[in-house]
């Protein structure tokens, strides 16, 4: 039986969720392209996993974007490189990155004012941009 993958210290899934599929990739490889299935197309149920938890699914769901099929499955292609195990690698690191990410809340934003030095500055950067465009007007015609 294979290792687990570690996405963090405590959280961990199992290599038989994930599945793969070799299909031909475009790219660099020349005839070797039309010959070969190099590109890795990784599909990871992040719906049905049982070692995530419902609001860390949540937050990988909205990382995952388009890369999320209707069936809560997520789909990774990789065929940046001429051979499978680097494809394959690349593939795997790109799902563990994605689930690293949404592994842990994201840290609220505390709503701050800005300092009085600040809003000086604001205004002093205003008035001087107002006094260059001022000064490519036409000049006031004397009557």
């Amino acid at each position: 039986m294979a290792d687990p993958i570690m996405i963090t210290r405590s959280i961990s899934i199992d290599p038989s969720e994930i599945e793969e599929s070799f299909v031909r990739g475009s790219g660099p490889g020349g005839q070797n392209v039309n010959k070969v299935a190099s590109a890795v197309q990784l599909r990871f149920d992040l719906a049905n996993s049982p070692n995530l938890s419902e609001p860390m699914k949540r937050r990988v769901a909205a990382l995952a974007g388009s890369r999320l099929t209707k069936d809560g499955v997520i789909v990774i292609t990789s065929n940046s490189h001429r051979d499978q195990p680097m494809n394959r690698a690349e593939a795997q690191a790109r799902l563990v990155a994605l689930l690293r990410e949404g592994a842990f809340p994201p840290k609220p934003r505390i709503a701050t004012r800005p300092t009085l030095a600040s809003k000086k500055r604001r205004l002093e950067g205003k008035t001087i941009r107002s006094g260059v465009k001022k000064m490519r007007s036409a000049p006031p015609a004397d009557d």
